[in-house]
């Protein structure tokens, strides 16, 4: 398996538009770059022909009475090797499972607390296990977990 390396590619499925330009300018300042932006399932899926990004961040809710758990599975059907990254205010509402997603960062969260996470991720999806601590901003999947702990 080949794992990506930074600067990784980054789509932002997120309704409300200031915290989605917040998250464009802190996922640039990590140096990644975004190659799309989703307010809607309907949105994603209008990206179908998009190059895989390497990890998506997603929210829970979302316009057009779509969710994160319908965007995740969209995700994982047309481009399985995204790490999807839920961000939420209601971590509760995300499955056991975690619908085939990494982790989670809860809102709302800090510049400092959504950078840590960033370099956690990086350092989990390029070259497991990740080298840092992990961040009390990001809760990683039960599956990542184990699969991180394990490498």
């Amino acid at each position: 398996m080949v794992r990506p390396q930074p600067p990784f590619t980054v789509l932002i499925v997120e309704d409300e538009a200031l915290l989605a330009l917040d998250l464009e300018a802190m996922v640039t300042d990590c140096g990644h770059t975004v190659v799309g932006e989703a307010m809607s399932l309907s949105d994603v899926e209008a990206l179908g022909a998009l190059t895989a990004p390497d990890i998506a961040f997603v929210d829970m809710n979302l316009a057009d009475g779509s969710n994160g758990l319908e965007v995740s599975h969209f995700i994982r059907r047309h481009w399985p090797d995204t790490a999807i990254v839920f961000i939420t205010a209601n971590p509760a509402a995300i499955p056991v499972d975690f619908a085939g997603a990494h982790g989670v960062i809860a809102k709302p969260f800090s510049h400092i607390g959504l950078t840590s996470a960033m370099r956690f991720i990086e350092e989990g999806i390029s070259d497991p296990p990740p080298k840092s601590g992990r961040p009390a901003s990001f809760v990683p999947s039960p599956n990542i977990a184990e699969a991180w702990n394990a490498a």
